[in-house]
């Protein structure tokens, strides 16, 4: 590489980690008292709205179990499944011309809580070589985790931490319940986030506690927190893609949705009038008509066309009669019903 090329690419990678969101930046806004925005998304399109919208953090949530798996929890949800969103995402951040915000990935449930730390750093290392994210977040400020974010930021990644409702432990602290509403619980979270500072994680989130007593932590530590549902004494907030915008709106999803969530949109609807107008014109027969059937033969080819067809007519009627035959019959069998089902 001659010396021109040679600064050219070092200027664009200049210029490419000058634009993104870093550790160092988002503590800057915490002192200058500007407010954090964090997304959790989980895919190509979706991080390239985020991008665009000039989101600080986009965090690729192991909610995605819940949200785009199904999942009653997100326990279940894999390492693999983790990187596979994470990959999504950065593709949507690579082909998108906005400044790129930090992108975080989301350690799941049994990938970092052993003694030995080791096993931590190396599927954090993972998440950074196979993913491309800028930072991990893990749930938990017991001295077990803070061991683990000392290991993997010792190990070159940053960590961001998380306490208050960490919904990988919902099988110790009883299911999604709001945490830190007794004084003892509210003071043993402040110990919690300031033992994560101390061991190196550069920003924690707090779910689901009082805002006064996430007010008081965020007043506390030097690093800034992210609070949701937590008040608005945190250095900024954050709330999933899909609720945000109502991706999912109907009756059911509806008493699913957190108290804490606001919806800044309602596309759930949009997108469910969109697939009826489409059933709709289907089956009428409007779509897609002549203006959405754009490939066409030339005459030549279609009167060629035509006798091609013409040529093997009668063989193909035959075989057409013989197939309905078959399959008339297989229907009939099944409308029988004959292991209890009910007779249409």
């Amino acid at each position: 590489m001659n010396a021109i090329c040679r600064f050219g690419y070092l200027q664009l990678v200049k210029r490419t980690f000058s634009a993104k969101t870093s550790a160092l930046s988002l503590t800057s806004k915490k002192r200058r008292g500007h407010k954090i925005t964090m997304v959790t998304a989980y895919d190509y399109p979706s991080a390239i709205h985020v991008a665009r919208a000039g989101i600080d953090i986009i965090l690729v949530g192991d909610s995605a179990g819940m949200v785009e798996m199904g999942y009653e929890t997100t326990q279940p949800v894999t390492l693999d499944q983790m990187l596979h969103h994470c990959q999504n995402v950065k593709r949507g951040l690579e082909n998108c011309d906005s400044p790129s915000p930090m992108l975080i990935g989301d350690m799941p449930f049994g990938s970092y809580e052993f003694d030995d730390t080791d096993i931590a750093l190396r599927n954090a290392y993972r998440f950074v070589k196979e993913a491309g994210v800028d930072a991990v977040k893990i749930e938990g400020g017991s001295s077990n985790r803070a061991n683990a974010v000392s290991k993997i930021v010792g190990g070159g990644v940053a960590v961001m931490g998380h306490i208050g409702l960490t919904p990988q432990a919902i099988s110790v602290i009883g299911g999604f319940r709001a945490q830190g509403r007794t004084a003892l619980r509210a003071r043993e979270l402040l110990d919690e986030a300031l033992r994560l500072q101390d061991a190196g994680a550069f920003s924690i989130v707090l779910e689901c506690v009082p805002g006064n007593v996430a007010s008081a932590i965020t007043k506390t530590l030097e690093i800034p927190t992210i609070g949701i549902g937590a008040g608005m004494g945190t250095s900024g907030q954050v709330l999933v893609f899909h609720d945000m915008l109502g991706m999912l709106s109907h009756p059911h999803h509806e008493q699913w949705v957190p108290k804490f969530c606001k919806r800044y949109a309602n596309v759930g609807s949009v997108i469910q009038e969109g697939l009826l107008h489409f059933k709709k014109e289907v089956e009428t027969g409007e779509f897609p008509g002549e203006s959405y059937s754009p490939y066409l033969m030339s005459v030549e080819e279609r009167d060629i066309f035509d006798k091609l067809l013409a040529s093997d007519n009668k063989e193909r009627v035959q075989k057409l009669e013989s197939t309905a035959k078959k399959l008339t019959a297989a229907d009939e069998y099944e409308q029988l019903n004959l292991y209890g089902g009910k007779n249409d």
